[in-house]
């Protein structure tokens, strides 16, 4: 039996998520697999890639042939150079944790309440006695000169 690690897709249309699959070489692309060793989300930036390194390893030493996507991304984790004895490359970018915003909103608070002024909501009718305050003064100053 040929085994291959190869990428299963799921997710929405446009909005694809993989899965690192081990598989039969003869069955379907989203069909049963082996044993799964990874993720691939190739749309997050930078992209998540997750695979179990032991697993791999393991794969790669009873003779699966990795798909030339699963490839790419076997080199990117170093675990295509571990199986052939080869300097391990760069590490991967990761995603920078998210704010918190409870923190945030906090820090937020505690300086309006440091006596800072608040701002006053801007409605229809406070521009419309804004300009008409504006066109006021206009005038006033237009006689006086």
């Amino acid at each position: 039996m040929a085994v291959k690690i190869k990428l299963k897709r799921l997710g929405k249309i446009r909005s694809p998520h993989y899965r690192i699959v081990v598989a039969d070489s003869r069955t379907r692309r989203d069909g049963r697999a082996i044993e799964e060793i990874g993720l691939y989300h190739p749309v997050q930036n930078p992209s998540r890639i997750e695979v179990d390194s032991d697993r791999a390893q393991y794969w790669l030493s009873v003779g699966a042939q990795p798909t030339e996507p699963v490839l790419a991304i076997l080199k990117l984790t170093g675990d295509w150079q571990k199986h052939k004895g080869l300097p391990a490359p760069a590490p991967l970018l990761v995603a920078e944790p998210k704010a918190d915003k409870r923190a945030a909103f906090d820090e937020f608070a505690k300086t309006l309440e440091d006596g800072e002024p608040k701002g006053e909501a801007i409605t229809q009718k406070a521009k419309k006695s804004d300009k008409k305050a504006d066109e006021a003064a206009d005038a006033a100053e237009s006689t006086e000169a």
